[in-house]
């Protein structure tokens, strides 16, 4: 262990979190959570605890063919399925690119692009003619008064579309659509959390919680309808309800300050919603490739690094891309295949010591990552108190990321009650297909 690299670990121990301070984090949340859920919250809790008005997973007895359309990221898909109980038949599935200008433009236009990757998914997919069941994840923090109605309450994840935030995203879809010509009949309105929950349930009849690890970062779990108080239509059964926690929030009043690095606070001096997504800053692919380059930026300016020499590429804001801790986080102890690739990408010319440090730096921001989130995984698993849970998860960090679910498994292990036990299920593109088993389960109710 070379004197740069001690001192490179000496710089990165405000990354490593304690048994001790996540469990604090856990009771933090938890009294978020209760906050969320209570009438008595006049002020507006920080972690909203939306309730999605789905109140019940698949059984097996849905039928036919299903739409969604996915918006939650830089990506926008269309999808069918065709559902026979247990069996679900994938039909088609497109993605689609959002262009920057689109993701920061009016609202108008950023619907009118959907309406438009509809009609021609309808036409890929030569249903242009028949209403299908159609079910829209819309990963962004909505107040819902019903199944099909989500009132967007702000933008995160890059997005800031005008003329949003307040309105009902479903009748803008709505009014998207028959712009363009069409009709569309929306069944279900959800997140990606929410969406990822249903998609494995399908499979896994005791998944209880959603979990999405990707641009951003959300959980939902089941909530017993006796402990939401913010509930005020009927109370018929099932009595429960999925909870969008918005967990991404936790922090905005403060609450974290004490585990908040100096990088932290420039990642969000330097983000467009200062001050809000806080919890969300410190895990999520959005920001993890920029809080490594902030950190190799300041190691190279104290000379541990690239002997004090910076790249453009490292000097330049988001180029360090999440993709890239990835990368180099698979590579074996004193092996820098990845290292060298990503740091040639950077443009870079590295020593061996240079990649040492960089693994290094990727490991422990991808490490306090993963111990963050399952802090929060154990606050639902506690909260809930079940036998047994399967946990829906999907998003990049977790799908690409080498270690992220073993990391996930040990800590939450450590930081929970052994006898809630839990098994944790990938259900990659949960969120665009558990839009159209939403879309199923709500036909099956309307019967």
């Amino acid at each position: 262990m070379t004197k740069n690299y001690e001192k490179a670990v000496d710089m990165l121990k405000d990354f490593m979190l304690p048994n001790n301070v996540l469990l604090k984090v856990s009771d933090l949340l938890l009294q978020e959570f209760n906050k969320g859920l209570s009438s008595a919250c006049y002020n507006g809790p920080v972690v909203k605890m939306l309730p999605t008005f789905v109140r019940d997973v698949p059984d097996g007895s849905e039928r036919g063919k299903f739409l969604a359309l996915d918006l939650g990221g830089t990506r926008f898909r269309a999808l069918c399925i065709d559902l026979k109980g247990d069996k679900c038949t994938i039909k088609a599935t497109i993605n689609y690119e959002i262009p920057e200008s689109i993701m920061v433009g009016s609202g108008e236009e950023l619907f009118d692009y959907i309406a438009d990757c509809l009609g021609r998914f309808l036409i890929a997919l030569g249903n242009m003619h028949r209403t299908l069941p159609l079910g829209f994840t819309f990963s962004f923090p909505c107040t819902q008064k019903g199944l099909d109605s989500a009132f967007l309450v702000n933008w995160t994840k890059g997005f800031n579309c005008s003329g949003v935030e307040g309105k009902d995203v479903v009748q803008l879809l709505r009014e998207a659509v028959e712009r363009k010509g069409g009709s569309v009949e929306v069944v279900a309105v959800i997140n990606d959390t929410t969406g990822t929950l249903l998609w494995c349930a399908h499979k896994h009849r005791d998944c209880r919680v959603g979990l999405i690890v990707g641009t951003g970062t959300n959980a939902c779990y089941m909530e017993n309808l006796d402990n939401v108080e913010t509930w005020s239509t009927d109370r018929d059964e099932p009595n429960q309800v999925i909870i969008n926690t918005e967990w991404g929030a936790f922090g905005d009043n403060g609450c974290l300050d004490f585990l908040r690095t100096e990088i932290d606070r420039q990642i969000d001096e330097n983000s467009i919603n200062k001050g809000k997504q806080l919890f969300e800053k410190m895990i999520s692919g959005m920001y993890m490739g920029e809080i490594v380059r902030r950190i190799v930026v300041k190691l190279a300016n104290e000379g541990l690094m690239f002997k004090g020499n910076l790249s453009e590429k490292f000097k330049t804001p988001n180029a360090f891309k999440a993709k890239y801790v990835s990368h180099v986080d698979r590579d074996p102890k004193h092996k820098f295949t990845g290292a060298k690739i990503v740091l040639n990408k950077m443009g870079s010319e590295a020593s061996d010591e240079d990649c040492d440090i960089l693994k290094l730096v990727c490991e422990r921001v991808s490490l306090r990552a993963a111990n963050l989130v399952s802090a929060g995984v154990a606050t639902i698993l506690t909260k809930m108190k079940r036998n047994q849970t399967t946990i829906g998860i999907d998003g990049s960090v977790y799908q690409y990321h080498p270690h992220f679910k073993d990391l996930m498994i040990r800590k939450i292990e450590a930081l929970t009650d052994p006898s809630f036990k839990f098994e944790l299920v990938s259900a990659e593109d949960g969120s665009g297909y558990g839009a159209a088993i939403a879309a199923a389960v709500g036909v099956r109710w309307s019967r």
